[in-house]
């Protein structure tokens, strides 16, 4: 203002009203730009209105479908469900889905979904419309679900009413089926295997429940039952004979009754993975000594590994051939040229374990591995002192506290290629003697116990520990890494199970080893899989790491053989297998529906539970609901006044008119 008083304060050519003029233009035009130099903020608010949202959710499910009431027409429902969002009207927005597994959009008249999960669709609902102006949920469904968790927990979250359209039939209807069958997927080759069947019968009193297993239409198992009563419900326990390997496919199956309502729950298969994986493990020695049992034992522990204790004296009535690992208990393969043959041409991976009665000599020229210069048969307690760790910390911590085991003294000499796994400990005197070792001579494997003593670990720890966990550990690992190397496929495919839920992702990985059975991924791998209808599928594996996978997505039920096959070099290499995708049945297991649990979810909802027949009462009880209506949200916005064009077309218009006021009167 002061720079407008002094320009415009005695102009000589001016009269006094232009003059006044000017200076109110210039005035006002040097104003505002100083009032945008403190960068004033400007408030502006926006009321935006949101209809209430009104989600529809129906149960696609096969139950629907299959356990209707009388007069009920699945297409009739959906239609007339769908004419809610023209009754509403254009005040609500109304969205709809189906759901059974998963939550889809749009209502759907299929009723071809093979599980149910309502909890799982609540809680999708919720998590798309968070924050949102949920007015009403819509849960067309008869609450039979056999995924997920109780919806009444999920519904909580939901804060909104929820109107239950009561599907199904309450009305238990006659039925014999298979509620569950619990057995384990892996068997060993030649055990006997438990499944238990839990039998259920529904009006069906009087009658029998006749059931029976079979494999590859071979009746395997049979069993009668009486039903006593209209709500019958038995676990009934069977053994499976696992006399052959593979994947075995059995049908276990209850015989229809007069005017049962469905006879898809009467039959559930199972399929049985039989693994011819049990190693025999053959355990010599010269007399007896308490250490025996507990190897025995110990190794057994894990069902892989059968143990034949023998005296060397006894190896003639052996085969050998059938024991893929020999263990020497302070005894000598040179003792019998049958023995030394065998572990020599074989390659079978031997265990060494020394004690009083070993001839050291004998064991110095029988392996390179640990050499003993002891001049007379002399013993001493030695402690397990930690080198090498593969163990488990508790196995660890354990073994260190346990007694001394005897060792033969003399001076110890390793080869450069012998691993440490246990060192001597004498006293209070760390040793680089190995107590327990491992070594690779020309492609066999062996290890070394230098000591004996091993029933006083068995005793203390159990004494301390009340199991034996730590000596199981200790003895499992070792023999698992003696014959790991022989049993180890430089190709190997495997699915992550053997067998897939109907519309379950088959996924299977492979492992290629090189000549150094090191893990390598460099060639393609490639698998056909072809399933007993005669069609193919043909996959290319991934690289993963170092090894591979594939994720086959879902494939038609049935039985699938694979072949997949890789070059490694100049090598070739082919693995075979099976796996199966099973038909889900669980929509048949439940008829009756539970229309208790609609109306709890209704009730702690404020909402309302409807049936078919009521759906035109629908629109008017969402209308009437006082909570249902349209929110506005008032939305506060501050601006920089700079950012408003129009100021600076004032400005610019005011210094416009002063200029040519100005050049009008001659002053310019």
């Amino acid at each position: 203002m002061s720079s407008a008083w002094l320009m415009y304060r005695q102009p000589v050519n001016l009269g006094k009203s232009v003059r006044y003029g000017l200076f109110a233009l210039r005035t006002i035009a040097i104003f505002i730009l100083s009032f945008l130099l403190i960068a004033p903020l400007v408030r502006s608010v926006a009321y935006n209105p949101q209809k209430p949202l009104v989600l529809i959710a129906q149960d696609n499910s096969q139950s629907i479908n299959t356990f209707k009431p009388a007069g009920f027409n699945a297409q009739q429902f959906v239609t007339a469900l769908s004419k809610l969002k023209q009754q509403l009207g254009d005040k609500y927005d109304v969205r709809e889905f189906n759901f059974s597994r998963d939550l889809k959009d749009s209502l759907s008249a299929k009723f071809n979904g093979k599980q149910t999960n309502i909890s799982s669709a609540i809680h999708q609902l919720n998590e798309r419309f968070v924050n949102q102006n949920i007015g009403a949920l819509v849960l067309a469904t008869d609450a039979l679900y056999n995924q997920g968790s109780d919806p009444r927990y999920e519904a909580k979250n939901l804060k909104t009413s929820i109107y239950t359209i009561a599907l199904g039939d309450t009305i238990t209807k006659r039925d014999l089926l298979i509620g569950n069958a619990n057995y384990n997927k892996t068997a060993y080759l030649g055990d006997d295997f438990a499944v238990e069947v839990l039998a259920e019968a529904y009006q069906a009193k009087g009658e029998n429940i006749r059931l029976s297993v079979t494999e590859e239409g071979k009746q395997v198992f049979s069993q009668t039952t009486q039903v006593n009563s209209d709500n019958f419900k038995k676990v009934i326990p069977l053994k499976l004979s696992a006399d052959k390997k593979g994947v075995r496919k059995f049908t276990v199956s209850i015989a229809p009754v007069k005017n049962e309502i469905s006879v898809q729950n009467n039959t559930e298969t199972i399929y049985v993975e039989v693994l011819d994986a049990k190693q025999k493990i053959l355990l010599l020695y010269d007399g007896p000594h308490p250490d025996i049992s507990v190897i025995k034992q110990s190794i057994e522990t894990n069902k892989n590994y059968e143990v034949k204790s023998s005296l060397l004296s006894d190896l003639p009535k052996l085969k050998l051939s059938d024991y893929s690992m020999v263990i020497l208990y302070q005894a000598a393969s040179s003792s019998s040229g049958a023995l030394q043959s065998f572990i020599t041409k074989s390659k079978v991976p031997v265990f060494y374990i020394l004690g009083g009665q070993s001839d050291l000599q004998q064991f110095d020229n029988e392996q390179k591995t640990v050499q003993i210069n002891a001049s007379q048969q002399q013993m001493q307690e030695v402690f397990a002192e930690f080198s090498l760790f593969t163990l488990s910390d508790s196995t660890r911590s354990k073994l260190v506290k346990l007694p001394p085991l005897m060792a033969p003294f003399g001076d110890y000499k390793n080869s450069g290629s012998n691993q440490v796994l246990l060192k001597q400990r004498i006293g209070q005197v760390a040793t680089p003697y190995p107590l327990l070792s491992f070594s690779d001579e020309n492609g066999r494997r062996i290890a070394i116990l230098t000591g004996e003593g091993l029933w006083r670990w068995a005793l203390s720890e159990y004494q301390a520990y009340g199991n034996h966990h730590a000596l199981e550990e200790l003895l499992g690992q070792t023999v698992q890494y003696l014959t790991a190397a022989s049993n180890r496929q430089r190709f190997r495919v495997y699915p992550a199970k053997n067998v897939f839920d109907e519309g379950e992702n088959v996924l299977i990985n492979a492992e290629l080893y090189n000549d150094a059975l090191e893990l390598v991924n460099t060639p393609d791998v490639k698998i056909d899989l072809k399933n007993d209808s005669g069609k193919n599928y043909s996959f290319l594996f991934t690289r993963s790491g170092q090894s591979y996978q594939l994720d086959a997505g879902t494939l038609p039920v049935g039985e699938y053989a694979y072949t997949a096959s890789t070059k490694l070099g100049t090598q070739p290499f082919i693995v075979k297998g099976l796996l199966t995708v099973k038909p889900l049945n669980l929509e048949t297991r439940q008829s009756a529906a539970d229309h208790h649990l609609l109306l709890d979810l209704a009730k702690q909802s404020g909402g309302q539970m409807l049936y078919p027949s009521q759906i035109s009462q629908l629109a008017d009880l969402i209308r009437k609901n006082d909570n249902i209506k349209t929110v506005v949200y008032e939305d506060k916005h501050y601006s920089d006044l700079v950012d408003l064009k129009w100021i600076f077309a004032v400005i610019l218009i005011l210094l416009s008119a002063e200029w040519f006021l100005r050049k009008r009167e001659g002053e310019i």
